[in-house]
Parts: structure tokens; C-alpha cells; sequence
């Protein structure tokens, strides 16, 4: 009966690390740690939820985007959407296209939001457009 009972906890001990393994190899927080140390792009957001923010990395730098539902002609949607890089000091090296790049991205999730850049990219795609 004792050998019955060692055997089923090593078996739930062994089934329980598997688990673990799998849990922590397809966790959304550590691929976005990976794209970011590998300076990919990637999105981790969770869509249904509209007020957890949304982090995002290109190219070794951490943005995090703000959303704010609205009404359209259809339905309840995201209308507005701010980003903000975590460390402006990243930033150096940074083209238009990068931002462009970003927002085409975004809008794949979020069609009907306008998005808005804080400082010092807003006025960084100001002085581009020649809006200044």
C-alpha cells in the first residue's frame, strides 16, 4: 500500500512539472521578453479586456498603449488608443517608418481607433509632417 502511494505522488510530481514546463514555455509575458531582448516586434495585449493596457516591443524598445472604448455606427469598439514608449531614451535611431510600422499593426486589432502618440514621439511625427 506504502509503494502504491509513492508511486502515485511521483507520478502527480512528475505530471505537475510537465505542466509547469509547458505553462511557463507558452507564456504570452515571456515571448514578449524574448521578442524584446531579440529587438522583434510583438503585441501582448488582451483584446476583450479594455482597461489593461497593451505593451508592445519593436526593435529593442517597450511601448505601452492606453485604450479607451467609444461608440461607432456598429458597436461598442476601441476609438482611442495613446502610446507611449517605457524608456524614451531608446528611441535613438528610430525612423517615421518605425511609427508607421507600429500604428499599421495596432490598427489590425483595433480598426476603428485613432491613435495617438505622448512626447516626444508626437512632436517627433509633427516636425516630419512639417505640421510645426
Amino acid at each position: 500500500m506504502f509503494m502504491i502511494l509513492i508511486r502515485l505522488a511521483l507520478l502527480a510530481l512528475f505530471a505537475f512539472i510537465i505542466y509547469s514546463i509547458f505553462k511557463y514555455l507558452l507564456n504570452p509575458k515571456r515571448k514578449l521578453e524574448i521578442a524584446h531582448e531579440q529587438k522583434n516586434f510583438y503585441l501582448l495585449d488582451q483584446k476583450s479586456n479594455v482597461r489593461k493596457n497593451f505593451l508592445l516591443t519593436y526593435k529593442g524598445v517597450m511601448f505601452e498603449g492606453e485604450k479607451y472604448l467609444g461608440t461607432t455606427d456598429r458597436a461598442f469598439e476601441v476609438i482611442s488608443i495613446f502610446i507611449w514608449p517605457k524608456n524614451p531614451e531608446k528611441l535613438q535611431g528610430l525612423k517615421k517608418h518605425d511609427f508607421e510600422f507600429i500604428q499599421k499593426e495596432v490598427r489590425k486589432q483595433y480598426p476603428d481607433a485613432l491613435i495617438d502618440w505622448k512626447s516626444p514621439i508626437k512632436e517627433f511625427l509633427k516636425d516630419e509632417r512639417g505640421l510645426r
